[in-house]
């Protein structure tokens, strides 16, 4: 079995797949209107993506206060860099469980918390 890719229900498109290629760095992989009310965008670079659904005239869902989503970095100072500069606030963190391991999060603008991790 392999992971496939992660849904998000988005309040508004544009902006979540701004923060998606912007600050996230993915790439846009295909963008679909499913019917006149849905429309699917999946992002990723590698074998697992994430697809942002995007329900227009109903409200998106309150996002899971207990899910992350967790990427890598090369440099976390350097991230925390380009979330300044984006006009981004980190939301908790940054933190250093161990010698090997720095991340911090920010939140989609679903609400999502997005944590990106450096890993030595």
């Amino acid at each position: 079995m392999e992971f496939l890719w992660a849904t998000i229900t988005v309040r508004n498109m544009e902006e979540s797949l701004e923060f998606y290629q912007e600050i996230v760095g993915l790439s846009l992989n295909r963008r679909v209107q499913s019917n006149e009310t849905t429309e699917l965008a999946f992002l990723g670079d590698g074998q697992t993506q994430i697809e942002l659904i995007h329900h227009s005239g109903r409200q998106a869902p309150e996002t899971g206060k207990g899910i992350s989503l967790g990427f890598a970095v090369e440099d976390l100072e350097l991230m925390m860099e380009k979330i300044k500069e984006k006009g981004l606030t980190m939301y908790d963190g940054p933190f250093a469980p161990n010698p090997h391991v720095r991340f911090f999060y920010v939140l989609d603008p679903n609400g999502l918390k997005i944590q990106f991790v450096e890993q030595r």
